[in-house]
């Protein structure tokens, strides 16, 4: 099962800059090379009541740490298609999140109205 990236499991001298996929080592799971396995969990999820000005922040510190992540791009997938409901994940909060995924849906449906125009165009 999943870690989630607020796992008390450390990971040692993590890179600060992206690598590339096919250089990582591709029987490692993404989440091993996570910079936020080493930062506190409170960083990437609210606490209950917590009030907008001290949200905003604590969102734009997580994004920061997930802006130097080599993994960013393999969290930020796994958020979408999970989808996670909660949390900062590769760099988007759960309602960027949720407009990311309703972006993706419009466009799905788009792409198949197109096609379908096509065919019948064709026919």
């Amino acid at each position: 099962m999943l870690q989630p990236p607020h796992s008390s499991l450390q990971v040692a001298d993590v890179p600060h800059q992206r690598v590339p996929v096919r250089d990582r080592d591709q029987d490692a799971p993404w989440h091993t090379e996570a910079v936020c396995r080493r930062d506190e969990a409170g960083l990437f999820f609210a606490p209950s009541k917590e009030p907008t000005a001290a949200r905003l922040s604590r969102e734009e510190a997580a994004k920061r740490v997930c802006a130097r992540c080599p993994v960013m791009v393999e969290c930020r997938e796994h958020a979408l298609l999970q989808p996670e409901p909660y949390g900062v994940w590769g760099g988007l909060t759960a309602a960027e999140r949720r407009v990311v995924l309703a972006r993706r849906r419009r466009r799905e449906v788009e792409l198949k109205k197109a096609a379908r125009g096509t065919i019948a165009a064709a026919g």
